[in-house]
């Protein structure tokens, strides 16, 4: 009901007068209740009142108006576009406001972003989901972590943020187990689950936006196994793909035209098959167990041709 007061407000302001007919259509219900929606809002103070008659209908008055000159054009296009992307995060509970200031703009929301949380398969969309709850209701997680080489260790967090840094999806949150904050790789987390147990957000823990090294001005970030630097030597037939594929400064030309790649990233299949597509015009320098585990797959990959 309350969303239905709102809206009628919005559409006031936005159209001027409205017949209680056109507003039952609109919100499903019949034209007794929209009645019975502006004597609420006459209780509660909003200047709302009925004309009848040829271009009669229902009306606030004109000092209540908000003047829509006070947000620009351009500014109201920026306000929607926020929300659109606020809700392609997942929040999906903005649609309502969407639609109000869409009306009372008269501005046609432009879906500017597309994110898809999700594997192919869908499943990864509840881990988001999971930990977007844990992170808006303040509810602790607790789950299964695997590090760079496998180990696995059980991991009780008090989530605060989630990050995309370089392809990649982390959470940010205070590990109780270390005592400290930490950023997890989400696709590392197993067994997911969220606790009865609610928490305070703890007085020196300060959320910012990620700096260049993923932490934040004034908060301390250790991240689950550091990335390491891979460094490799690339042939210069490869030009077109280094300079999609890495940034310039991880990028040295050599005296001879071909390239020399610094570049730090978790180590997973993704990046060992990023290296493998680049065939004989790619070698690994750095570090030797990088250049061990691309030698034993090339070797397993040859063993099927034999």
């Amino acid at each position: 009901m309350i969303n239905r007061l709102l809206s009628i407000i919005y559409i006031l302001m936005n159209k001027g007068t409205v017949t209680a007919t056109e507003l039952a259509e609109r919100f499903e219900v019949s034209v007794r209740t929209i009645y019975r929606d502006i004597d609420t809002l006459g209780m509660a103070g909003i200047p709302v009142y009925t004309t009848k008659g040829r271009g009669g209908g229902i009306s606030l008055t004109e000092q209540f108006v908000l003047n829509k000159m006070l947000v620009s054009k351009k500014e109201q296009k920026q306000i929607l576009a926020a929300l659109i992307s606020l809700r392609e995060t997942g929040v999906y509970e903005e649609e309502e406001i969407l639609e109000k200031l869409g009306d009372f703009f008269m501005e046609k929301p432009e879906s500017w972003v597309a994110i898809d949380f999700s594997d192919w398969s869908g499943r990864r969309q509840e881990l988001f989901g999971q930990i977007k709850d844990a992170i808006l209701n303040r509810r602790v997680l607790q789950f299964d972590y695997y590090g760079q080489h496998g180990e696995m260790t059980h991991r009780c967090v008090e989530p605060v943020q989630l990050l995309f840094k370089e392809y990649t999806w982390y959470m940010r949150a205070f590990c109780r187990t270390r005592q400290a904050i930490r950023l997890f790789k989400v696709l590392r987390m197993k067994r997911v689950e969220a606790l009865d147990e609610t928490f305070d957000i703890r007085d020196d823990l300060t959320v910012e936006p990620p700096s260049e090294n993923m932490g934040a001005p004034n908060l301390s970030v250790v991240i689950e196994d550091p990335e390491p630097e891979i460094i490799l030597w690339i042939d210069k037939r490869e030009a077109y793909r280094i300079y999609d594929r890495f940034d310039e400064d991880e990028i040295t030309v050599l005296p001879d035209g071909h390239f020399e790649v610094h570049y730090r990233c978790t180590l997973d299949d993704w990046v060992y098959g990023l290296i493998l597509s680049f065939g004989p015009s790619a070698i690994v320098l750095e570090p030797k167990s990088v250049r061990t585990e691309i030698q034993k797959r090339i070797a397993e990959m040859g063993r099927l041709y034999e």
